[in-house]
């Protein structure tokens, strides 16, 4: 799963999310490391709704403005904690080869 697809998917993961807050989301779980554009985002949601991870789930109009909520999905919450226990077991085995080096560096 690529990093972007994996920052969506943890932003919808607690609560609906319309576009402006997920780019706000995804910017703030990242860091700042990434800064999804407008494009990017909608195209990767239209990608997540094709693929059953992510579907429209109101609208709403705000001053004016229209916004669509997008809710995660059980599919695509089960392949965010396939990822989530992917992760864990790539970081267990670097803790653990670490580990082993610091073991078997002189001093």
């Amino acid at each position: 799963m690529q990093e972007p697809t994996r920052l969506l998917l943890t932003a919808l993961a607690d609560e609906p999310r319309h576009g402006y807050a997920l780019i706000k989301e995804v910017e703030a779980i990242s860091s700042g490391r990434v800064r999804l554009r407008t494009g990017t985002l909608y195209s990767a949601l239209a990608r997540l709704q094709e693929q059953g991870w992510v579907e429209a789930s109101g609208e709403e109009v705000v001053d004016g403005r229209h916004r669509r909520y997008y809710a995660l999905t059980d599919e695509g919450g089960a392949a965010l904690a396939e990822e989530a226990a992917r992760l864990r077991s790539l970081a267990a085995e670097a803790d653990r080869r670490l580990a082993l080096r610091t073991r078997s560096v002189p001093a």
